[in-house]
């Protein structure tokens, strides 16, 4: 396993200025903590925790490197800001390293349904990450799945997930992940005619000579509008 170290200073709980302080130096506040661990408020240097974070994945286990001696920790929240996605405050968690954690691990598609490549189909992405048990060591930065023999109506749940060693899968094993849907096209539909409104109907021109004077049902004289 990989040793990452990351440096980290004491702070003092200050006001959100004192923290737009920070920030603007290039440092993200952050607190440690753990179990029979008091709380401790630090800081670390922004650039070197985005670094460690891209290069070993969310789950990385690191030492955070205190005055003291070093720390085994892992990133337990994020938060980011909503425009630049910069981190703006993390929780480290202390850890044992013979002790089994819960985290959440990415899913990572692999392939190109058949469903949606051959047949027109869409695949929809439902759940993104799965929570799993394990040693530190043992976690894994992501978990693949290979869609590409899906077809319509395929899908994939956590109990179709591959085996880790070392890993256990902690959800509910029906959680729907992906599955592949059919795209339905529906025809066009005319317009239907207002509520209380007759369809209109076909003109009709009287060319028939016109019915003596005075019998019943005399004939209207042609008008060129829709005879009713």
């Amino acid at each position: 396993m990989k040793e990452v170290i990351l440096d980290v200073e004491l702070r003092t709980m200050g006001s959100k200025g004192s923290l737009a302080s920070l920030r603007k130096d290039g440092k993200v506040p952050a607190v440690f903590y753990g179990k029979d661990i008091k709380p401790e408020s630090i800081a670390v240097n922004s650039k070197t925790f985005v670094s460690i974070i891209e290069t070993n994945g969310a789950n990385v286990i690191i030492d955070l490197n205190f005055k003291d001696g070093k720390k085994a920790a892992i990133v337990k929240s994020l938060q980011r800001d909503i425009l630049t996605q910069n981190p703006i405050h993390i929780d480290f968690r202390s850890i044992s390293l013979e002790d089994k954690v819960e985290v959440f691990v990415p899913i990572h598609i692999d392939g190109v349904a058949s469903g949606v490549k051959n047949f027109g189909g869409v695949m929809e992405f439902i759940v993104r990450e799965v929570k799993v048990s394990a040693l530190p060591k043992d976690i894994p930065q992501k978990v693949s799945i290979d869609v590409s023999a899906l077809g319509i109506g395929d899908r994939i749940t956590i109990a179709d997930l591959p085996e880790i060693n070392g890993v256990q899968y902690v959800q509910d094993t029906s959680t729907l992940i992906v599955h592949i849907v059919s795209v339905s096209v529906e025809e066009e539909k005319p317009v239907a005619a207002a509520e209380g409104t007759e369809a209109a109907q076909p003109e009709v021109i009287s060319k028939g000579k016109k019915d003596k004077e005075g019998e019943e049902g005399t004939a209207t004289p042609a008008t060129g509008g829709v005879k009713k």
